[in-house]
């Protein structure tokens, strides 16, 4: 399991700059406008520290998207995905059919939904990718 950790790592978390509210809202117009026909635009999107449990949230109300820090040097579709995911909320908030539906055109859906899910493995496991000493 650490040899796999170390070989995404290695391949997948480039850590760059975090970026900011501007930019990430022209990311998420352009995910929009290919992924959504032009639906599902945050009044406000930005990274917050005080998700450790989520990898984002969506306030449907507010119109507001919150991506958590660790999401950070993930592989840009990746991100995308989370993004697309928390969009789609802002015009479907539950997780039924219709849902599901607004990010079929994705085509990194289900790889996305993967790598999250392994990540969070890892994280919860405390694995961190360093070889183990024997």
């Amino acid at each position: 399991m650490e040899r796999m950790v170390e070989r995404m790592s290695a391949k997948y978390l480039v850590q760059p700059a975090a970026e900011g509210e501007t930019a990430l809202r022209r990311r998420a117009e352009s995910l929009a406008r290919q992924y959504l026909g032009g639906r599902g635009v945050p009044a406000t999107i930005g990274w917050v520290t005080n998700q450790t449990t989520r990898w984002a949230s969506a306030t449907p109300a507010h119109r507001s998207i919150r991506l958590s820090h660790r999401l950070q040097g993930m592989p840009a579709w990746v991100v995308d995905y989370v993004i697309l995911h928390e969009m789609a909320h802002l015009i479907e908030p539950s997780h039924n059919a219709a849902f599901w539906d607004l990010l079929t055109s994705y085509p990194s859906t289900g790889t996305a939904k993967a790598f999250l899910d392994g990540a969070a493995f890892a994280a919860h496991r405390n694995l961190t990718g360093a070889p183990e000493e024997y």
